[in-house]
């Protein structure tokens, strides 16, 4: 042990008896560390001490000391070196011999000793030759002291070398001046010391081990990603720099407007598909996206010009078809911040509706370009359909009657846009595009006037829009769906806005586990003139150049969610600083969560969606307690059950567009939790609200006995005394309600005890021989006519005897009534009642 080593160590200075008194030492070892001054002084008269390697009492010359020791004393001088900034000490002399070191490590550890009595001279030797009791000095002890003011850990270590030669002399004389009593007295006080210096030691070297590890990883860490979000940056400007105007990539446009205003009806006319068939309810509840080649689009627009004379300098273009309902506006957010220009979709026969001036706000907010398509023409009474034609083509074929009601239509829509602080006339006759909204006539149905909405389209984004159409060699892309595809497993549909990707990139996601990292297998994308959704054979690219639809193949895609953002990870970036990016997006869902637990269950398809619906239970004010995208499973069943104690009529699942898992199904109905699925955003709330409703009424129902509403009233008519009780009130405040229970609060004048006397409850209100079931105080009049009835285990009050007309009737409020008025009734309980009831408190003693 290395205990019983320094024991030995310790021994010779039992040897002499005179100058080395550890009692003095001891004594001011009590005091704490002390003046330098002091110290020297105690150390200098103990030269006896020293162990055999060192005899020289005064301090050496330097050729005197042995090259061990020196060594030594550079080890202790590094120790002071890096102890400067610690707390002042005492500090050893070049030639410091091994036992001072030994006695310093002593005082140090004793410092926050309780004082002791010091112990007979006797017991001195013994006490300065234990080893134990000595030095405190195991490694433990001597690596906690490299925190006290101290140099400790160097000068015990030549103290340790420097005596095993004496130890075998040293045992026996040290037993013979010692008592056994006082020696293991001693003994069991320093281990004891020992002890808790050495936990204590152990703690503060790792706690400071541990803090300076941790410091140097994160500053590490921050640094890495400092320079690697700068280095983004440096690419990012450079790429900025090289643009060219020659080189424009294909512009990216959204649809919104309405719901039911033709807006995939529109999309499907140009793309000559169908798309709608596919959607639930004829609502588009997924970002689809179609690209248009630049052919395509030529062929689409040769109706419109006829003179050959359009230039088509953009590649193509991109349209998606984004869903125009008002709750969707975060799925909307999403689409709004990829496209470059917009079609708003108005219908012609309704104008501006409110999911409209919606999609209009959300443009004017994100500054977005758009046109609006005036759809529905072919239902102007009268209208001539020329299927595919120019717009003022068709129009000049028709007669007066229907151009005067189609011009009326278009003055009420100028109006209604003029309202909203925009400026709009018909494209034809836009001259200023930048201060005048263009309004291009369109019919979804018979495909007039779409030619001239593409032309718009490839006009505006040419002629305005070359600046941010100009090809950006920084990725940006937008992950639109999560799709397992046969034969290619879990793939994720891309809009590419920005930007190049090349089969085996390294790409980061946004997860529901966490960030997905994974490297591309494959890049597809469906054939010309065909809808993402739409299964078609894919076309296999090696790479692929902004701006289209992609479909990524690539492993571990299980879990990606539709809506985030997509990163490539290149050699110069940090995988953990792209990470925190895309998971940023879902933190900040994750904070909608309530915090107490209590709430419904929300599972969607894609994180726009699951966006739209908990916007709309924010406003609607009900509380969200989890949220996940994806199939219902057995787990999202138990974490709903456990709301069965908290809150029943929370304890349910909303389902957007999921499909349930059959034995979460089976699970959810054996414990009592509700599914609520739709593939409408509506009606799933539709459908949450009903419910919600119902539960509320049947606790209404349940608490209505144990509710009193108050009120105060004022005899002013008898027309029975005895049980059942009628008489004419007038109601001083409150309502008057059937099923009110009513009392009499009487004070003994000389007492002041107060006596509550039960009346009865309501069970009839006439006011002019007219029953009714509530009566306000606006009600009353004259006065209403009251019936009341005591309980069958109640004693019959009389008026007259009991009470009279002096005495002021009120509600029997208790305790509970109050709470269920709280818990069940307090939207319908007025200010004016919640007074009264403060009101009543007093008097009813509450």
């Amino acid at each position: 042990m290395i205990v019983e080593g320094l024991q030995h160590n310790g021994a010779p200075s039992g040897i002499p008896s005179g100058p080395p008194k550890k009692v003095t030492y001891g004594s001011r070892k009590k005091k704490g560390p002390v003046d330098k001054a002091s110290t020297r002084a105690t150390e200098s008269p103990e030269p006896s001490v020293v162990s055999p390697s060192v005899t020289t009492p005064s301090l050496p010359a330097d050729d005197e000391i042995t090259s061990p020791i020196a060594e030594k004393e550079d080890v202790k001088s590094d120790w002071d070196a890096e102890s400067d900034h610690e707390v002042k000490a005492p500090v050893p002399t070049p030639a410091a011999k091994a036992d001072d070191g030994v006695k310093s490590d002593w005082d140090a550890s004793s410092d926050d000793e309780a004082a002791k009595p010091a112990p007979t001279p006797a017991a001195t030797p013994s006490k300065a030759t234990n080893g134990k009791n000595g030095t405190a000095a195991t490694p433990k002890a001597t690596a906690a002291r490299s925190k006290s003011p101290t140099p400790l850990k160097p000068s015990l270590k030549p103290g340790a070398k420097a005596a095993p030669s004496p130890a075998p002399k040293a045992a026996p004389g040290s037993a013979k001046k010692t008592p056994v009593k006082e020696e293991s007295e001693s003994e069991s006080e320093s281990e004891e010391e020992d002890s808790e210096e050495d936990s204590d030691s152990d703690d503060s070297d790792e706690d400071s081990s541990d803090d300076d590890g941790m410091t140097t990883a994160q500053r590490l860490q921050a640094q890495r990603k400092a320079e690697a979000v700068e280095r983004r940056k440096k690419a990012y400007e450079a790429a900025v720099a090289a643009r060219n105007k020659d080189d424009l990539r294909s512009p990216i446009c959204c649809i919104l407007g309405h719901v039911d205003t033709g807006k995939t009806k529109l999309l499907d006319k140009i793309r000559q598909t169908n798309v709608q068939e596919g959607e639930a309810g004829g609502i588009t509840q997924q970002i689809g996206a179609t690209y248009f080649p630049v052919d395509a689009i030529k062929q689409k627009t040769q109706v419109v010009n006829t003179a050959g004379t359009q230039e088509y300098k953009i590649p193509g273009l991109l349209i998606i078809d984004t869903p125009g309902h008002e709750s969707f506006t975060n799925l909307r957010s999403r689409g709004s911040s990829l496209c470059n220009i917009a079609i708003l979709v108005v219908d012609i026969m309704h104008y501006l509706e409110p999911q409209t001036l919606e999609s209009l706000r959300l443009l004017r907010d994100r500054k977005t370009p758009f046109i609006v398509a005036l759809n529905k023409i072919d239902r102007i009474y009268g209208w001539e359909a020329t299927p595919d034609n120019g717009f003022q083509d068709s129009l000049a074929k028709q007669k007066p009657a229907v151009q005067r009601e189609f011009a009326d239509r278009v003055q009420k829509t100028i109006l209604a846009f003029a309202e909203q602080g925009l400026n709009s006339v018909l494209y034809y006759e836009n001259k200023n595009f930048a201060r005048n909204v263009s309004l291009v006539p369109t019919s979804a149905i018979t495909g007039e006037g779409v030619p001239d909405m593409i032309m718009l389209l490839v006009n505006l984004t040419q002629q305005r829009m070359s600046e941010s159409l100009m090809y950006l060699s920084t990725l940006e892309c937008t992950v639109l769906e999560v799709k397992v595809i046969e034969g290619l497993g879990t793939t994720i549909d891309v809009v590419l806005s920005n930007g190049i990707l090349h089969e085996g990139d390294k790409i980061v996601v946004c997860g529901l586990n966490g960030p997905i990292i994974t490297q591309v297998r494959a890049l597809l994308t469906p054939q010309p003139l065909r809808e993402l959704r739409i299964k078609s054979q894919y076309v296999h690219h090696k790479e692929v150049k902004a701006a289209l639809g992609v479909k990524i193949a690539a492993p571990d895609l299980e879990k990606a969610i539709a809506g985030s953002r997509l990163l490539v990870c290149g050699p110069d970036d940090d995988e953990e600083e792209l990470a925190e990016e895309v998971m940023s997006d879902l933190t900040s869902l994750m904070e909608s969560i309530d915090k107490s637990g209590r709430g419904v269950c929300v599972q969607a398809s894609t994180l726009g969606s699951l966006e739209a619906l908990l916007d709309f239970l924010k406003v609607s004010k009900i509380p969200v307690s989890g949220i996940d995208i994806g199939p219902v499973h057995k787990k999202n069943i138990r974490r709903a059950a456990t709301m069965l104690e908290k809150a029943k009529e929370l304890a349910c699942i909303l389902c957007f567009d999921v499909p349930v898992d059959k034995e979460a199904e089976k699970l959810a109905e054996e414990e009592g939790i509700k599914l609520f699925k739709a593939d409408i955003i509506y009606h799933l709330f539709d459908a949450f609200t009903a419910y919600n409703a119902e539960i509320t009424e049947a606790k209404r129902k349940d608490a209505a006995p144990q509710a009193v509403w108050p009120c105060r009233l004022k005899t002013i008519a008898v027309f029975a005394k005895r049980d059942p009780i009628i008489l004419g009130v007038d109601i001083l405040d409150g309502t008057l309600r059937v099923g009110t229970p009513l009392c009499v609060v009487k004070v003994d004048p000389v007492t002041q005890k107060k006596e509550i006397i039960d009346l009865g409850k309501i069970t009839s209100l006439e006011i002019n021989h007219k029953s009714m079931e509530l009566v306000k105080k606006s009600q009353a009049g004259g006065g209403v006519a009251v019936k009341i009835e005591s309980a069958v285990y109640q004693s019959t009050k009389m008026f007259g005897r009991h009470f009279d007309d002096k005495d002021e009737i009120v509600s029997h409020i208790t305790r509970q009534s109050i709470d269920v008025l709280k818990s069940s009734f307090k939207e319908d309980v007025s200010m004016e009642e919640w007074h009264l009831i403060k009101a009543l408190k007093p008097v009813r003693a509450l």
